[in-house]
């Protein structure tokens, strides 16, 4: 009678518990691990993660690949998807908006962060891939704006992402990097000296977008994680992690 009654307890999570598979920028690395991992425990559903840039996601989902849910980097690549016809209809919203910082292993003596860019104090700078990643496409901006591409050109180091950018540092390859703001937090080994949070009015918005494909029509425990993420205490966990929110989203003080 006791196996019974334990089993009759469990069942139910065994018969409703569901996995699902969520493309994600690699931007969002530690900030998606922290909320599934929170989610995983409160719904007793799996959340499977594949992380990557954004470009790569699109063209996996363009080919058929089983995700359920897309967080991109960009605004674009689901507005994409969304024309053709492979998400939800109406599910497309902004999750956050990314912050751009330049961050240095060695600290230049007496200089603002901001200066360190003029000084010319560097051999070499990462950046993620302007064609193919937004923190990318704003750094390129920054440099722009403070007339510096032209100059800084032959020290460029591309990265396909802005993970992929963030090990140029960790592994000195480069001096200095532009990465995203919610990086930082991620209990890196790299011995950061300076950074230098870029402010927003040099690059244009990173805003990124999240949607529910087509996939995820019959699958509840999708569409149950993609309403999560809107919950006020993630959107605290978002903005807690590096990112700003849409104002409408906004349920903390700016």
């Amino acid at each position: 009678m006791r196996f019974l009654f334990l089993l009759v307890l469990i069942l139910p999570n065994i018969v409703f518990a569901a996995e699902i598979n969520v493309a994600v920028a690699s931007n969002f690395t530690y900030t998606i691990k922290k909320i599934a991992r929170l989610f995983e425990v409160e719904s007793g559903h799996k959340v499977n993660l594949s992380i990557a840039s954004s470009g790569k996601h699109y063209a996996q989902i363009r080919y058929g690949a089983p995700f359920h849910l897309f967080l991109s980097a960009d605004q674009e690549k689901p507005a994409a998807l969304e024309q053709s016809g492979s998400v939800i209809t109406g599910s497309r919203f902004t999750y956050a908006i990314g912050k751009l910082v330049l961050v240095a292993s060695k600290r230049s003596p007496d200089m603002p962060s901001q200066n360190i860019l003029r000084s010319g104090n560097f051999e070499r700078i990462a950046i993620a891939n302007p064609k193919l990643a937004p923190y990318g496409k704003a750094a390129e901006e920054t440099l722009l704006n403070l007339e510096l591409w032209d100059e800084n050109r032959t020290k460029l180091v591309m990265g396909e992402n802005i993970a992929q950018t963030y090990q140029f540092l960790n592994t000195d390859n480069v001096d200095l990097a532009f990465i995203s703001a919610s990086q930082l937090l991620d209990n890196s080994p790299i011995d950061i000296q300076q950074v230098w949070e870029i402010p927003a009015s040099m690059y244009s918005p990173i805003k990124q977008d999240a949607v529910l494909l087509k996939s995820a029509e019959d699958l509840p425990a999708a569409i149950e994680f993609y309403n999560y993420l809107k919950q006020e205490k993630v959107v605290r966990m978002i903005e807690s992690f590096g990112y700003r929110v849409p104002q409408s989203q906004n349920t903390g003080s700016e």
